[in-house]
């Protein structure tokens, strides 16, 4: 399949290998990982640098093969995360570096070109979001108000 918004067409990167039982020499504890989830959640840390962490630091190679649920849930389950998902707040806030970095750099053609394909992705995300429920339905990305929604 074809890349979104430029020519290319490979594939990058690497796939986890399958399993089904988290590894024995792995952390294993269900309770104790979701404590360190919450804690590392209050220190004011996202998913992803969650699960960083948690494979980095404490020997948790899957979250989801421990507590049978992704972080995102874990958090959602107890109430702790945002309005928004955490995928969309990172494509809003990029979309708002690249228009501070365009009210001071008018003729820049080239960032204006992707602030509008980031604007694309954040729309596209939106339309995805509000059809599974995550988001309400009458949300819509409007560019004068993206200032108050990321922060």
């Amino acid at each position: 399949m074809a890349r979104m918004h430029s020519k290319g067409k490979g594939k990058s990167g690497s796939d986890k290998p399958n399993s089904n039982a988290a590894p024995e020499w792995s952390e294993s504890d269900k309770e104790t990982v979701e404590a360190l989830i919450l804690k590392l959640s209050g220190e004011g840390h996202s998913t992803a640098m969650i699960g960083t962490i948690l494979r980095d630091q404490h020997a948790v190679p899957d979250v989801r093969l421990v507590t049978g649920e992704r972080i995102a849930q874990t958090l959602a389950r107890n109430n702790i995360g945002g309005k928004y998902p955490e995928d969309m707040m990172n494509l809003m806030r990029q979309a708002l570096r690249m228009i501070d970095h365009l009210n001071s750099n008018r003729k820049d053609l080239h960032n204006r070109r992707q602030l509008e394909l980031t604007e694309s992705r954040i729309r596209r995300l939106a339309r995805y979001y509000q059809d599974s429920g995550r988001l309400e339905s009458e949300w819509a990305y409007k560019r004068d108000q993206l200032r108050l929604m990321v922060e």
